[in-house]
């Protein structure tokens, strides 16, 4: 058992935090910037609750956090009252679930090692219901020993945890993971599309071909609420362009060329301008439809 702390309690964080509390069995405090939410958490789950990130930290073996983007990242690490990096114990290791930039990585990752302690960038793939049933995917930039150390603990909450290299490399794995997924919505999107306006059985095609070649995740688990044009099952609208901005951003810095990310990022602002902010991904259908 070890000393756990938990930032940010949103959709991914709160059910995150229930698995290192009632799976791994882990000592747990949180922390959520709403104090009610926090305390909803702990008369759940028990553990804990702080009212500052660095009231959080203090003293733990292991601080995670999974928060918005890079800003809200640095107040809770390193934010100048209550940043949860002025109260960590030398020999701890900060995980960070955040989908965030690789630039922001390596510079928490700089400032923890010069404070002797470790820092990992692990963000997440497997969406709500991956958080909720405890089989994230999770990728992670960092030192081999800390990774060793820590990965015991990720899994209470993952299914994969793998080290893609030193700091960075867990957010850059996640970019190219959502470069990946942004294609394969889009094709999907397309393909029931054509197929409505052709006049087949969408069932009966999704049945065949998503046993051949085309098939994919987004297939099996999407393709019915997409043909009956339900967009609240996953990931937000909102949180993916924010993602795919990430993306764009890394591939003006390293050159990679990403045109049909350019491309769907600008379907997805579509949709938010049709009110779909909140809808989740699979949503580039409604835009081909409306």
């Amino acid at each position: 058992m070890a000393t756990v702390a938990f930032l940010g309690l949103g959709v991914m964080g709160y059910p995150m935090a229930a698995h290192l509390k009632n799976r791994g069995g882990h000592d747990v405090t949180v922390y959520n910037r709403t104090a009610a939410r926090a305390e909803k958490w702990v008369a759940e789950h028990g553990g804990r609750s702080a009212s500052t990130p660095a009231e959080a930290a203090d003293g733990k073996d292991f601080v995670f956090a999974c928060v918005g983007n890079d800003d809200d990242l640095r107040e809770v690490t390193i934010g100048p009252s209550s940043g949860a990096f002025g109260a960590m114990k030398r020999g701890a290791i900060f995980v960070d679930n955040t989908t965030a930039s690789a630039e922001v990585a390596r510079e928490l990752a700089e400032k923890a090692d010069a404070r002797g302690f470790g820092f990992l960038d692990a963000p997440v793939s497997g969406g709500q219901a991956g958080a909720e049933n405890g089989v994230l995917t999770v990728m992670v930039g960092g030192s081999q020993e800390h990774f060793d150390r820590a990965k015991p603990v990720i899994e209470s909450y993952a299914r994969m945890v793998g080290l893609m290299g030193p700091a960075g490399a867990g957010q850059l794995t996640k970019m190219v993971n959502q470069i990946c997924i942004a294609g394969l919505v889009q094709g999907l999107a397309e393909g029931i599309h054509f197929g409505k306006r052709a006049g087949l059985d969408i069932e009966k095609v999704i049945e065949v071909i998503s046993k051949g070649a085309a098939g994919s995740w987004q297939m099996e688990n999407r393709h019915r609420t997409m043909n009956a044009g339900k967009y609240d099952f996953g990931f937000a609208v909102d949180w993916m362009r924010k993602d795919l901005g990430i993306c764009l951003a890394e591939a003006d810095r390293n050159g990679a060329k990403l045109p049909v990310t350019a491309l769907i990022d600008q379907f997805y602002k579509d949709i938010q301008a049709m009110g779909g902010r909140r809808w989740d991904t699979s949503s580039l259908l409604a835009r081909l439809e409306k």
